[in-house]
C-alpha cells in the first residue's frame, strides 16, 4: 500500500469515527450536545482535524443523515421482504412499522435526517443518491398498491408523510400513547391498501 493509499485510509477511519461519535453522542444526549470541541475531546484529535473532515456541525448532521437513509432504505426493503408470503397488505404493514421502529430507535438520526438543516436538498435533481434509495424503498411496495388513476410517487410522498407525521406527534407527547398498532392498521387499511 502506498503512503497516498494509507493516508486516504485514514482519512476515511476519521471521518467514519467523527459520524459515528456525533451519531452516539446525539442519540444520548440530543444534537444540541454535538459541538466540535466535544466531539474533539471524544474522539482524541483536534478541533482544526475535524474541520478538515467537515465545515462544522452542519455537515456532519448531514452526513449521519445520509447513513441513516442508508440504514433506512435497508431496513424497509428486509421488511417488505420478510412479509412477501402476507400479500401486499403485510408488506405494507410490515413498511410502516419499520419505519416507525427505526424512528424510535434512531430519533438522534431521524432528527439529522428529517428535522435538522443537514445541508441536503431534497425531492431535487441533485438529492443525494442515499435519500433517493430511502425513498425508492418505500415506492418500491408502494407502487404495487397505487391502483388506477393514482400515480405511485405521489401515493409513497403521503404515506411518508403520515409515517413522518405519527413519528414526530408520537415523540412530542401529541398521541395517546399505546395505539401505535391501531395507528399503523388504520393507516395501510386505508390510506394504502384497498
Amino acid at each position: 500500500m502506498s503512503v497516498q493509499e494509507r493516508k486516504q485510509r485514514e482519512r476515511a477511519e476519521r471521518e467514519r469515527l467523527i459520524v459515528a461519535t456525533a451519531r452516539q453522542l446525539a442519540e444520548e444526549q440530543g444534537w444540541d450536545a454535538v459541538t466540535t470541541r466535544r466531539l474533539a475531546e471524544r474522539i482524541e484529535y483536534s478541533q482544526p482535524v475535524l474541520y478538515s473532515h467537515f465545515r462544522g456541525k452542519r455537515e456532519i448532521i448531514g452526513a449521519v443523515a445520509l447513513e441513516g437513509a442508508a440504514e433506512l432504505a435497508a431496513e424497509l426493503r428486509a421488511a417488505s421482504r420478510s412479509a412477501s408470503a402476507e400479500g401486499t397488505r403485510g408488506r405494507v404493514t410490515a413498511l410502516a412499522r419499520a419505519y416507525l421502529d427505526f424512528a424510535e430507535r434512531n430519533p438522534g438520526v431521524y432528527d439529522a435526517m428529517f428535522q435538522l438543516d443537514g445541508g441536503l436538498v431534497f425531492a431535487a435533481e441533485e438529492t443525494p443518491e442515499a435519500l433517493k434509495d430511502g425513498f425508492a424503498a418505500l415506492l418500491e411496495t408502494l407502487k404495487d398498491v397505487a391502483g388506477e388513476g393514482v400515480e405511485a410517487g405521489l401515493l409513497t410522498e403521503v404515506f411518508w408523510a403520515s409515517l413522518h407525521g405519527l413519528v414526530t406527534l408520537s415523540r412530542a407527547g401529541r398521541l395517546p400513547v399505546g395505539d401505535a398498532e391501531r395507528r399503523v392498521w388504520l393507516l395501510v387499511s386505508r390510506l394504502a391498501v384497498v
